[in-house]
């Protein structure tokens, strides 16, 4: 009888490569677009240092205008033989939950990579076009002529975070919202993460952050840096709307312990000083952070906790060059640097 399992590296394993989706719709950030596509370039530019990046684009012409960018961008460390553009159309650029979740398949005695085609509802539904979206990652599978499962659940790749040793980090605000999956229990959703993921221990916690429209994303709150430490944005001020749910994620966090019971290393980031829009907070946090292969990218937002928040991080990476990538336009669209990555992993 043929077996298989399944295990979704984490982050922090080596990459092939990771994967965009270039921005070209202007309601996503209202009347502040013209500054985001070189927010791109300069993202791209330092991937392209460490790995791989592919980037998919809705036409040919988009693709002329994205090499054509990155080639005037002058950045020092582009290198453009590591580019490469794709004609997959998406709804949005929110690469991190609309792409593919690569994982690594073993059966019997061989191990593939194939892609794990969760569903995707924008959301819960809150914006009325996503098909494309939904669609991106049998279209990856297609062209990279990778085999794809599709467990018929919806969730996204900034809902989760995971170390490696069976380890999964989400929050009830997000997976157990009823505009997801509103016929799985917790324990159904937990026999998914299990059975496509490789996970043996889901670690709840509660709320997201304000202004945060995907429900309370993990990848805004907490992260795995290491398979037994966690960094955790966290609120000093009891007077910011931020600071009792992520008070309360941090003394959830405290009392988590891995498959053999240990208690976890917890580690704390703060809150950069809040960013607005037209009056409305904006979900702006280091969390958001992306690791590849030689760097790691930490959202800035101009103000003075940025220094901080990258000392913090480059101590927690001291293999990996910390650079701090301007985030305070991109994040009028509601999301940062991990919301618009998502990695593919180097199968060795």
């Amino acid at each position: 009888m043929t077996e298989c399992s399944y295990f979704m590296p984490p982050e922090w394993e080596l990459h092939k490569a990771t994967w965009l989706s270039w921005p070209h719709r202007l309601e996503t950030w209202p009347g502040k677009f013209d500054p985001i596509p070189a927010v791109f370039g300069d993202i791209t530019s330092w991937l392209s240092s460490s790995e791989e990046v592919h980037i998919n684009v809705l036409d040919k012409a988009m693709e002329r205008q994205v090499l054509a960018l990155l080639r005037n961008s002058r950045h020092d460390q582009l290198v453009m033989e590591r580019v490469f553009c794709h004609l997959i159309p998406t709804n949005d650029a929110w690469c991190r939950d609309h792409g593919p979740n690569f994982v690594f398949r073993r059966t019997n005695d061989r191990i593939e990579k194939i892609i794990i085609n969760w569903d995707y509802n924008a959301w819960g539904e809150k914006y009325k076009s996503y098909a494309d979206d939904n669609a991106v990652p049998e279209r990856i599978a297609a062209l990279m002529q990778l085999p794809f499962i599709s467990p018929g659940m919806v969730l996204e790749g900034g809902s989760i975070d995971v170390n490696g040793k069976g380890l999964l980090l989400t929050s009830e605000a997000c997976l157990l919202n009823p505009n997801r999956n509103p016929e799985l229990s917790r324990e159904e959703i937990e026999q998914a993460l299990g059975r496509y993921l490789g996970i043996e221990k889901v670690l709840w916690l509660g709320d997201g952050i304000v202004g945060d429209d995907t429900d309370g994303h993990v990848d805004d709150v907490a992260r795995f840096v290491n398979e037994n430490t966690l960094v955790i944005a966290v609120e000093e001020d009891p007077s910011d709307e931020n600071y009792e749910a992520l008070q309360e994620n941090l003394k959830r966090l405290k009392t988590f312990t891995d498959l053999a019971g240990n208690p976890l290393n917890v580690l704390t980031l703060p809150m950069p000083a809040p960013v607005y829009f037209n009056g409305d907070r904006l979900p702006a946090s280091y969390a958001n952070f992306y690791i590849a292969n030689t760097i790691v990218l930490v959202p800035t937002y101009r103000c003075s906790r940025d220094r901080i928040a990258i000392e913090i991080l480059q101590e927690c990476f001291p293999e990996r060059k910390v650079i701090g990538i301007d985030c305070f336009d991109l994040v009028w669209g509601l999301g940062a640097i991990h919301c618009i990555t998502h990695e593919e992993p180097e199968l060795l």
